[in-house]
């Protein structure tokens, strides 16, 4: 089952991807969209298990580690001023325009807060793959959407935290900070002097591939060491990623961790993300799901342009950080599920904000695409 699943997975998602390119769209999206199609929710013919969600998991750790490997470093720094202003705004806004929702629909404070909190987490993943075929990963939007996400990352936690902890959840908001602080001091320490030290000791070693082997035994330590101090994995793989590009070994391990990667991989995780949809009697709630949906696009996407503008961005760059900020991908449900544990969240509303959080994450590529269009090609240098 296993085995045939993966071929018709593999089959779909290139095809569905061609079949995007041709459209004008970004491929991903039709890895997506071919998710529904095969998942529960239409034919059925794939079903979202424990094997799928773990290859899934290693398709996006190795995406955003790629997304490292690719980063330019000079642009990043550049860029640093928008990313901070990016994460702050692309939180508070979300937060507060969630917050005021749940308020009017009758909602305690500690839920609707939560509520505000789901909308004002960012997953990047699908933007990366977005940008990466728009060949824009490396622009001053890229680089502050990349920067802004680990912010927003950081934050969000964080502020998960301090809301669990005031709602009567076991939680110590010191311990919670002080893991964060723990896992950049040591990942950047480890970028900048163990990563290089790593990759000249498996070079020479007669065996095949020693080096992209060494890159991802890197790749994986780094999003363990990530989810074992409360961040990100995907976190995690893109500082490994980063450490990885200041070495002499970075074309030869982006090569060869993108055809690893996206020879099945990411493939496979983009389309689980279609895959772990079930939309049963979830439309009987339409009208909250299409509000939640257009809150959740515009709160994001105006308060991370708000962001990029005061850095100075023009308004058509604004945009194009704030569309790169609007998936909420695995990040929120991973904090629909604590809130639904916590009892912040029911049932119903919970299969809603599934449902909404697919919507955010459908609707990136296109919009990417689209504004992206409107901006000046990227000038690239000899």
């Amino acid at each position: 089952m296993l085995i045939a699943q993966l071929a018709v997975i593999l089959f779909a998602a290139k095809l569905a991807g061609d079949a995007a390119a041709r459209l004008g769209q970004p491929a991903v999206l039709g890895k997506l969209l071919i998710g529904i199609v095969l998942g529960p929710s239409m034919l059925g013919v794939i079903e979202n298990t424990d094997w799928l969600h773990e290859l899934s998991q290693i398709g996006v750790i190795l995406l955003m580690f790629i997304a490292g490997l690719e980063t330019d470093i000079d642009q990043f720094k550049r860029t640093g001023k928008a990313a901070f202003a990016v994460g702050v705004l692309g939180i508070a806004v979300p937060l507060l325009a969630g917050y005021a929702a749940g308020a009017a629909l009758g909602m305690e404070t500690g839920a609707a807060l939560f509520l505000g909190l789901l909308l004002s987490a960012t997953s990047v993943s699908i933007s990366v793959q977005a940008l990466k075929e728009m060949g824009r990963l490396q622009s001053k939007e890229g680089s502050a959407i990349l920067g802004a996400a680990v912010i927003d990352d950081v934050l969000v936690v964080i502020a998960l935290a301090f809301l669990l902890s005031l709602t009567g959840g076991d939680v110590d908001l010191g311990a919670v900070v002080l893991k964060k602080v723990v896992f950049f001091t040591v990942a950047v320490l480890l970028a900048w002097k163990a990563v290089p030290l790593i990759l000249r000791w498996f070079a020479p070693l007669r065996v095949t591939e020693a080096v992209v082997s060494a890159g991802l035994i890197i790749c994986f330590a780094f999003a363990w060491f990530a989810e074992a101090t409360g961040v990100a994995a995907i976190i995690g793989a893109y500082i490994a990623g980063l450490g990885a590009s200041f070495t002499d070994y970075r074309e030869e391990v982006l090569d060869k961790a993108e055809t690893i990667g996206y020879a099945l991989f990411v493939p496979v995780f983009f389309t689980s993300i279609g895959v772990a949809a079930d939309f049963s009697g979830v439309w009987q709630h339409w009208p909250l799901i299409f509000g939640w949906s257009v809150l959740a696009v515009l709160t994001k996407l105006v308060g991370a342009a708000l962001g990029a503008k005061w850095a100075g961005f023009s308004w058509g760059s604004s945009l194009a950080v704030g569309a790169g900020m609007v998936s909420r991908g695995e990040v929120a449900l991973i904090i629909a599920g604590i809130g639904l544990e916590a009892g912040l969240l029911d049932d119903e509303l919970f299969a809603t904000m599934i449902i909404v959080v697919l919507v955010t994450t459908i609707v990136t590529p296109p919009l990417l695409k689209a504004i992206f269009s409107r901006l000046q090609p990227v000038r690239r240098t000899a």
